[in-house]
């Protein structure tokens, strides 16, 4: 039978948080240098999460050294890597040398400086609830389903608890302090999830300061809700 959740977490939880980081990325670490993916990785956990660091690390090196068995294998109990490129023959060799790097990380102290996201999971590991706002409610279907773009942020706000919209703001307000050209804050907004421009005449930046400030101001009140005569 599948691994529990429990299970899965216990023994595998960050070693996936790390394969994810690989998604769309090429596996070509090497012992002297790590990949652009795992960098990115290291620089998210190190400034949210440091004390994971040493659970990937540990959970790396246990799969390189003990992976799945025929019975594992067989009942469906084990993590499956997912396709990162590589030759099944390497994939062993490929986890320990990832764990190599993490390992002198932590030793080290030697940690990825503060930077703009580099790859599509780190901008969605920094700014999470920009992006359920930005690809729930910026789809290509958001024109059939609202009005214009403040419409959707309205309906967003509405249908939201305050805290989310409070940290959706911190986030807004985090990418803009990036302080990127506009070209990049137009590749993040996609990375993100929105699949239609900002409106007329608004740059990608514009429209995010526009936006943080309409999410700040006052919820819309759409009065009582309508009585139905029951009679």
């Amino acid at each position: 039978m599948p691994l529990s959740p429990l299970e899965h977490d216990r023994h595998y939880g960050e070693l996936d948080q790390v394969i994810r980081a690989y998604v769309g990325q090429s596996a070509d670490d090497t012992p002297e240098k790590p990949s652009r993916a795992l960098i990115a990785y290291l620089r998210h956990t190190w400034h949210t999460r440091p004390w994971a660091l040493a659970a990937a690390e540990t959970q790396l090196r246990e799969y390189a050294r003990n992976p799945p068995g025929r019975l594992r294998l067989r009942l469906g109990e084990f993590y499956a890597i997912p396709d990162v490129g590589l030759p099944e023959a390497d994939i062993q060799e490929w986890l320990s040398c990832l764990a190599e790097h993490i390992k002198h990380s932590i030793e080290t102290g030697e940690a990825p400086p503060p930077a703009a996201p580099a790859t599509h999971w780190e901008w969605h590991a920094r700014f999470p609830e920009l992006a359920q706002f930005l690809g729930g409610w910026f789809s290509q279907d958001m024109p059939d389903e609202f009005d214009d773009h403040e419409a959707a942020v309205d309906d967003y706000v509405t249908g939201s608890h305050p805290q989310l919209v409070a940290r959706l703001v911190g986030e807004v307000r985090e990418l803009l302090a990036l302080d990127l050209d506009e070209s990049d804050y137009a590749l993040a907004l996609a990375e993100l999830g929105m699949e239609v421009d900002p409106p007329a005449p608004y740059t990608p930046s514009g429209w995010l300061a526009l936006t943080a400030d309409r999410l700040e101001g006052p919820r819309p009140d759409y009065g009582p809700p309508p009585q139905t005569d029951t009679k």
